[in-house]
């Protein structure tokens, strides 16, 4: 018998409930996995919350890293024994589980198990970002809020190496060293300063030509004012809140603006897609282009404790659990 995090109820991190589960055998087309780290997104926190719905009970959590146990019948490419992550799929906050191996990706020798945990939904969903939704040119100006979070860092990290002259919201000095440190040429600690006056300051009033929001609620509006005409708005989170319903026109009086809210899920739905964007991910860890920051560890039993945390924005880079 494993444990798993489950939820009967909607709500705050108390409905979390840390439960014996039986996986039980792999079915056609799956495998056992047993879990060796778990990464936590702030993603989780929306489905403990039913900000975004699903059915009930639920084991929480969308990402994880582990070792095969046991392979179904029609599975190929895996076997037992074989280390692998995956991300976007729903049920990781768990000792063992069992998974479609359709998700999975083989992880190369270079990338420990912590690590994967760590980027493998981040990393890709950093990837998708630069490369997918606005593909990032040498020369720009790009606008990051959350800079020193999970995907933040890697945001940084990836639009810098791509060329990209990147400025970055965070809420303490400590946090706008670590942003720095990742390829933030300008960290603004928004507790001192008006990020959109210090994004005119920084470019001379030209603005920049896209936005990367993870907050939502809170800097939404001016971050609309932060860009330059033709310009886009990607918000890929809303840690601070829902984006209240806007008027379509509002982008058009503010330079015609393209609005967009993209998931990793849409950019990884194929086989073919999740291994380009995996591999382009794991080989930009393996080079040292990118480096994962694991800025906190909490038990599985405790991830109450990291919900808590992130949801008081207590932490940097990324969180994982540890079964």
């Amino acid at each position: 018998m494993t444990h798993a995090i489950r939820i009967h109820e909607t709500g705050g991190p108390e409905v979390m409930r840390w439960e014996k589960v039986d996986p039980g055998h792999p079915g056609p087309g799956q495998v056992r996995l047993r879990h060796t780290a778990i990464g936590v997104n702030f993603i989780d926190v929306y489905y403990r919350t039913g900000l975004y719905p699903a059915s009930l009970p639920l084991i929480l959590g969308r990402e994880g890293a582990g070792v095969i146990e046991e392979v179904g019948e029609g599975v190929s490419g895996f076997k037992p024994g074989d280390r692998v992550s995956y991300a976007s799929i729903m049920g990781s906050y768990a000792e063992a589980r069992l998974i479609d191996a359709a998700h999975l990706v083989h992880l190369p020798e270079t990338i420990d198990d912590e690590t994967a945990a760590a980027i493998t939904l981040q990393g890709m969903t950093a990837r998708y970002l630069v490369k997918s939704v606005y593909p990032i040119r040498s020369g720009d100006r790009v606008l990051v809020h959350a800079a020193a979070g999970g995907v933040g860092l890697l945001l940084c990290q990836w639009a810098s190496a791509l060329g990209a002259e990147v400025i970055g919201t965070v809420s303490t000095k400590a946090k706008a060293e670590l942003a720095r440190a990742a390829g933030c040429a300008h960290p603004i600690v928004t507790t001192n300063e008006d990020f959109h006056a210090r994004v005119l300051e920084i470019t001379d009033g030209r603005k920049v030509p896209v936005v990367y929001d993870s907050v939502g609620r809170d800097t939404f509006m001016k971050s609309l004012d932060c860009l330059q005409p033709l310009g886009m708005m990607v918000v890929f989170g809303q840690s601070s809140g829902t984006i209240p319903p806007i008027e379509i026109n509002l982008l058009a009086r503010k330079g015609s603006l393209v609005l967009t809210r993209p998931m990793l899920s849409d950019f990884i739905a194929t086989r073919e897609q999740l291994e380009t964007v995996s591999a382009d991910l794991f080989e930009a860890i393996s080079s040292g282009m990118l480096r994962a920051t694991i800025g906190q560890r909490f038990a599985l039993r405790d991830a109450a404790g990291a919900h808590r945390a992130i949801e008081a924005r207590k932490t940097i880079g990324s969180t994982i659990l540890t079964p």
